[in-house]
């Protein structure tokens, strides 16, 4: 005894010396090592519990568990029988006997080390495990600590770590799963009691003005629901120990949900007593302070962590830290109830004879939507709800959710469910919500709902109407609430409120989040009721744009200036409001374009019409009167304002684009007077904007517009009207000093292009005067490119020696750079530079925009483009050595690649491709490479990007560069990123290596998948087996690394190739490979280093073992059991029996995750045991 005591006082001096702040690392370690050493030794758990049983030091208690708690986990097995049961017997009756007297943490520590022991021994070698829980629920005094330990057991055994077998996993769950009528029996009981109990003492309150109403607001909701008149009665005045036990049935209940199926062990009683409970939140006077609900700090520790409570202040401070701990504990009350009823409400799987539970628990709970939107003379919705705990909302908004997205489809047509009644409640309940998260999760509900009702629709064409009918007052109320809460006329105090500057993570303003979600709504409503979103939206529309139309007699113009005579600050005021307005309805104006085009276009016509013109009046008014660039009173607020709305109107008539490009379609035989005016307003309106001098955005929205006209709209007259010649001169006279900005000048040259390039709708091909639109197109594009037509002027560069030989090329480069390099510095400068960054950006965007358009478009654009085309082949050796001037030079290549290889021909393709497989050393890759996410790496990876194309292209002219390409992979870039992350160009590599197989893979296979199939695998006829053999090796190589991107890619490659050409069934591949790939993913499974692609992995295992199952089962399985270190011959023995012989999918995957499991399990007890352990 002396002994244990002198070992106790070491042990709590030690502990105390280790959490001083004064205490150095270095000593930290040394009695971190003295601690460890202890832990290892036999017996230690002896000394742990005198320990435990003998301090008050948290330090020791904690120290002494942790003991217990990995001899338990870890060296369980190798434990005498003996010490096991001493150890079973004690730690009960020392948390009988402490867990008053010790913190919350230790006791919940050593209730957790007694649940570990029942994990593994309960209920054979310790049979009354969990009725001592049960028996500790029953207890009064002691059932708090039975709910501490039965939550334990329920996160413990329902959903155990990997350190247990899949049999014991399955033989808890059954074992719980027996007990759960009993639990839920037993906590029913206490709910009921306790509610009961302090019932009855409840004061009644006088009745109430508004209560009538209480069972009214929902119709026919609960009519013949006997729990109607009980949610009705007055709540339970619990003390405060009441309250903190049945937090903790609650919680107890919300995580045996979490794992329990449905089933009528969930009874109607035990739901109303949770629904009674659910009602403590919609107290409006259980507020917490912001930041003092913490879920863990009373329930899970079953007593109130003093921690939270506000300290007592002389006098009366007692009865008011008293009443703040009480209201937060009935907070808790109902948002422990709310997290139960969403365990439930989350469960798709709902059997029959549960459906009656559902609804009834859906009535129960809009009862209580009901409370929280009713209105009274006292309080408000809105105040109402700000009144409650936040997290009680967030719950209450959770259910709403999960009832919409989950469970209406299956209750909506229940006769005893009016939907139309709950999406009122929805209504009030979304639009007084007292924070703006709040609120946008309300919206997405409403989403939810809206593509619910849209697929409901679609698929129930015949009764539409009915079905639109029936909710059209709610879209509608909700069409109109949406509109109204983006305008400031409506809104203003909150709208203001938001920031309009600070970008979020996805790159949105808090105004243009909120504006986005709004119009979301607003664009799913007008789907289902176009006609009518069209009348709602029309007259705000006007009367803002009436607004902003007059302010030309607002207008002074003198001989130095022009200002917008409005200075008084309210005027100021009232016209930014409308600016806002008006900028928000012509976005809502914009969605609704695609609802007046295809089958409706005739029916809507008139509509759409008054709309368009109304656009296209507004836009020619900002264009005219240029009030973007006028004098203001107030110019950082109504500058900014002016050029939204101008930018907006031009963004909302781009959208009709569609719509007008049909008109153009519809009247191309009649009289075209009405869209011809329209088209030549639209274009007069964008093209005095298209300066630079013109606001950026503003600048950006014309041109947009342009694009939209001339690749959707095409009309024929658009190249001859003025205000498109002079796009074309200022574009082809600009000069560096006097360009437009980069993106601005791409979209102009891209219009400019798109309406010499692409065909004239609704006419023949013989009047689509191809050769005057050819000739006028060479013309823009060489007064484009001349300044970068110029570069190769400055030097020429190229070996002159017809006969140098190709390996000699770069060496022969670097040495003709020797005797230019003063010449040289010029083409390297940074002007010639910028020419090329400015022109191949221009032409890429060319190219790229008719890239899926018809021959003859490609054809002229190749023609203009030729030119261009050879001198930026012949000036890239040049830069080989100038990374970021490669990198856009390979980014123009590889757009010509894609879209217009074809055009290019066979011989200059051959040309390029020659020239860039010379001039990629091993070095230059190597050192590209190297710098991972450098304009170097970019350019390793867009040339294998153009590899990729080349070796997609059909036919035979290619074929011949298939052995430089394969080596280039294989020898110059594969050894490279081998054994480096470089996850950019390795996603490039393999995807490259992939095409080269799945296009060209009769290079290795000459015989064909139906040859393979008729006359089987033996008869595999190959060629450049080297070259494929390495490429498997490196997919192998791949699926040893860390990166789960490439990892995951190229499993689906070789999966693909499996379904399109039996990779898996291939003789070369079945006889030497495929076991070595089968070993790799599983030994990945085992080291669960990917295991979010445990679904893509077990597949290709079962695909790769499908090819020959027999030879999987008795030649594979042996072998790999035999290779596992970490398991004896018996437990290897237990692993193959377990493995079934099946041969479905399904089956197959069960037995895959077992093996890992049990795997697992077993090296993890093996390791565990002490030394010298004797395994039988």
């Amino acid at each position: 005894m002396a002994s244990e005591e002198s070992s106790l006082r070491a042990l709590e001096s030690l502990m105390t010396e280790f959490f001083h702040s004064c205490t150095t690392n270095e000593r930290k370690r040394e009695i971190e090592e003295l601690l460890n050493n202890f832990a290892q030794q036999s017996g230690a758990w002896r000394h742990c519990l005198f320990f435990l049983s003998n301090t008050r030091n948290e330090y020791v208690m904690m120290y002494s568990l942790t003991v217990f708690e990995n001899l338990v986990n870890k060296m369980w097995i190798g434990v005498a029988s003996q010490d096991k049961m001493e150890i079973r017997s004690c730690l009960p009756k020392l948390l009988l006997a402490q867990h008053k007297l010790v913190p919350f943490f230790i006791r919940n520590k050593l209730c957790k080390v007694i649940v570990d022991i029942g994990r593994q021994d309960w209920p054979m070698f310790y049979h009354d495990f969990f009725t001592n829980t049960l028996q500790l629920i029953q207890s009064p005094s002691l059932a708090s600590l039975g709910l501490v330990m039965l939550k334990t057991t329920s996160e413990e055994l329902a959903c155990p770590r990997e350190d247990l077998s899949v049999a014991r996993k399955d033989e808890l769950r059954k074992l719980l799963l027996e007990q759960v009528p009993t639990v839920l029996g037993l906590l029913t009981g206490i709910l009921e009691t306790y509610w009961d109990k302090h019932s009855v003492i409840a004061s009644t309150p006088p009745p109430s003005p508004t209560s009538g109403e209480s069972v009214e607001l929902l119709g026919s909701l609960f009519q013949g629901s006997q729990y109607s008149k009980l949610l009705c009665q007055p709540m339970a005045a619990l003390d405060n120990e009441s309250q903190q036990l049945c937090c903790l049935v609650l919680e107890c209940l919300a995580h045996l949900f979490s794992w329990i199926p449905l089933s009528t062990s969930i009874t109607p009683t035990l739901l109303a007593s949770i629904f009674h409970f659910a009602r403590f939140g919609c107290d409006f006077r259980t507020k917490a302070k912001p930041g003092s609900f913490i879920s863990s700090n009373c329930c899970s520790n079953g007593q109130l962590n003093p921690g939270t409570m506000p300290p007592a202040s002389n006098g009366g401070g007692r009865n008011g830290q008293q009443s703040e701990g009480n209201k937060m504990d009935r907070a808790r009350l109902g948002v422990y109830a709310m997290t139960c009823v969403n365990e439930l409400v989350s469960k798709n799987c709902v059997p029959v004879d549960f459906e009656e539970y559902l609804l009834r628990m859906f009535q129960q709970t809009f009862f209580l939507l009901q409370r929280l939107t009713r209105e009274n003379n006292a309080h408000t919705v809105k105040s109402r709800l700000q009144e409650l705990d936040e997290s009680y909302l967030e719950k209450f908004t959770d259910f709403l959710r999960l009832f919409v997205s989950v469970h209406l489809r299956r209750i909506e047509s229940n006769p005893q469910f009016p939907v139309v009644e709950f999406l009122g409640l929805l209504f009030k309940y979304t639009f007084n919500q007292p924070t703006r998260e709040g609120y946008f999760a309300c919206l997405d509900i409403w989403s939810v709902f809206l593509d619910f009702l849209t697929t409901k629709i679609k698929s129930r064409l015949a009764d539409r109407e009915s079905v639109l009918n029936r909710y059209k007052d709610a879209l509608v109320l909700l069409l109109r609430e949406v509109l109204n809460r983006i305008q400031f006329r409506y809104n203003q105090a909150q709208l203001e409120e938001l920031d309009d500057e600070t970008l979020d993570d996805d790159q949105q303003t808090e105004w243009q989040r909120y504006l986005r979600q709004s119009l979301e709504v607003v664009s799913k409503v007008m789907e289902l009721l176009p006609s009518h979103a069209f009348s709602t939206l029309f007259p705000v529309l006007q009367d803002n744009l009436d607004v902003y139309l007059g302010l030309r007699q607002f207008i002074v113009t003198t001989s130095t200036s022009r200002r917008l005579n409005i200075s008084a600050e309210n005027d100021c005021r009232r016209l930014h409001c409308s600016l806002r307005d008006l900028s928000s309805v012509l976005q809502a104006v914009g969605r609704l374009a695609e609802h007046f085009i295809g089958e409706v276009f005739a029916a809507r016509f008139n509509d759409a019409l008054a709309m368009v013109e109304r656009l296209v009046e507004v836009t020619c008014y900002g264009s005219q009167t240029s009030l973007y660039d006028m004098e203001t009173a107030v110019p950082s607020v109504l500058k900014p304002d002016l050029t939204d709305v101008h930018a907006q109107a031009l963004a909302a008539l781009q959208a009709y684009s569609h719509w007008l490009a049909q008109f153009y379609s519809e009247v191309h035989t009649q009289n075209q007077s009405q869209f011809i005016n329209l088209v030549t307003s639209a274009v007069d309106a964008s093209s005095p904007l298209i300066t630079a001098k013109v606001p950026e955005k503003l600048l950006l929205s014309a041109c947009h517009l342009m694009v939209s006209i001339t690749s959707t709209v095409r009309p024929v007259f658009l190249v001859t009207l003025p205000a498109v010649q002079n796009i074309f001169n200022l574009i082809t006279a600009e000069t560096r000093t006097r360009r437009l900005p980069q993106e601005a000048h791409m979209l102009v040259c891209r219009a400019l292009s798109n309406m010499l390039l692409l065909p004239w709708p609704n006419l023949p091909e013989n009047e689509q005067q191809w050769q005057t639109r050819s000739n006028n197109h060479a013309s823009l594009l060489a007064a484009l490119t001349r300044d970068y037509m110029g570069i190769r002027g400055t030097v020429n560069i190229t070996p002159q020696q017809p006969d140098l030989d190709n390996s000699q090329y770069p060496f022969a480069f670097f040495y003709t750079l020797l005797f230019f390099q003063p010449a040289l510095k010029s083409v390297f400068s940074t002007p010639v530079k910028a020419v090329i960054h400015q022109a191949l950006p221009v032409l890429r965007d060319i190219v790229d925009s008719i890239s899926g358009e018809s021959t003859k478009s490609r054809q002229i654009c190749y023609q203009s483009l030729q030119e261009s085309v050879q001198a930026s082949l012949s000036v890239f050796p040049v830069f080989i050595q100038q990374p970021d001037v490669t990198d856009e030079m390979l980014a123009f290549f590889l757009t010509l690649f894609q879209a217009l290889r074809v055009q290019m021909g066979v011989a200059f393709t051959g040309q390029i491709i020659h020239t860039f497989l010379s001039m990629f050393t091993r070095e230059q890759l190597t050192a590209s490479i190297l710098q991972e996410g450098s304009a170097g790496c970019r350019v390793v990876q867009k040339f294998l990007k153009i590899l990729q194309v080349v070796v997609q292209e059909p036919g035979q002219a290619f074929k011949p560069f298939l052995p430089n390409i394969l080596s280039l992979c294989m020898e110059q870039v594969y050894p490279v990123v081998a054994e480096r992350s470089s996850p950019d160009v390795k996603a490039e590599l393999f995807e490259l290596l992939y095409q080269i197989l799945h296009q060209n893979w009769r290079y290795f296979f000459k015989t064909s998948v139906l040859t393979t199939v008729q006359r089987g695998a033996a008869e595999d006829t190959m060629d450049n087996e080297a070259q494929f053999t390495a490429a498997m090796q490196a997919f192998g190589q791949s699926f040893l690394q860390p990166d789960i991107h490439i990892f995951k890619q190229n499993v689906s490659y070789l999966e693909s190739l499996n379904s399109k050409h039996k990779l898996y069934h291939r003789k070369l591949f079945r006889t030497s490979m495929l076991f070595h790939f089968i070993n790799v993913l599983l030994q990945v499974l085992l080291h669960k280093s990917h295991d979010l692609l445990q679904e893509e992995i077990t597949l290709a295992i079962y695909n790769m073992a499908s090819v020959d199952f027999d030879a999987f089962y008795s030649a594979f399985m042996p072998e790999f059991l035999n290779g596992c270190q970490g398991v004896d011959s018996g437990q290897r023995v237990v692993l193959a029996r377990n493995f079934k012989l099946e041969r479905d999918l399904p089956s197959f995957t069960q037995s895959v995750h077992r093996l890992v499991n049990d795997l697992r399990y077993y090296r993890l007890c093996n390791s565990s045991l002490p030394t010298g352990t004797i395994k039988l």
